[in-house]
């Protein structure tokens, strides 16, 4: 005996009303043009060797040409008493004709102000050492040295500072595998096959 309230060929997703298409996603944030007494100041000065002034999420920072950097980094330690480098790192994007971008992290205990400047440089390319604006900055480079392998002209002591001095490649670099290593240095030293 057929049930007499359904009707025949139908089945209860028949029935279900059509999902409602999901909101378009929200565009997220972006860089917006920073323009201030110091960037205009910096533009005046290095004209085209500042390629951007942005700020990102209330964060300024500043692009400079690699033969500028250092010039960069020491105005704003001695006139813009931006007196403590809170970190120095790298980014790879293997994909652009410079792959490297080297981040310096500022801050300004004066001004309770913080900001970025960034570099782009080649692969096998170096930027120079800036341990003699901020001392700090040594283990930071050293860091940077060891994970992407860029050179810091004029460091004191450039060598590894997190993997052991003999191994090979520079594991934060995106051509580098995330689970190689060096088998012959684990070899060598640990007398053991790599289990990766």
């Amino acid at each position: 005996m057929a049930d007499e309230t359904k009707p025949s060929g139908t089945t209860p997703e028949s029935q279900a009303p059509a999902k409602p298409t999901p909101p378009a996603k929200p565009a997220g944030p972006v860089p917006v043009a920073w323009d201030s007494e110091l960037v205009g100041r910096f533009r005046r000065l290095y004209g085209s060797g500042i390629r951007e002034a942005s700020t990102y999420l209330g964060q300024n920072y500043l692009v400079a040409d690699a033969s500028i950097v250092y010039d960069v980094l020491s105005m704003l330690r001695d006139e813009e008493e931006f007196d403590y480098c809170v970190d120095v790192t790298a980014v790879h994007y293997p994909q652009r004709e410079l792959p490297f971008e080297v981040i310096y992290i500022l801050y300004s205990f004066a001004h309770n102000q913080r900001m970025r400047v960034k570099t782009q440089i080649a692969d096998g390319g170096g930027v120079p050492s800036v341990v003699p604006l901020w001392p700090t900055a040594n283990w930071l480079e050293r860091e940077v040295y060891d994970m992407f392998g860029i050179r810091f002209e004029g460091h004191p002591d450039l060598k590894r500072i997190l993997l052991p001095d003999g191994w090979k490649g520079h594991p934060l670099r995106k051509d580098y595998g995330i689970i190689q290593q060096d088998k012959e240095w684990v070899q060598i030293n640990l007398g053991i096959e790599s289990g990766q």
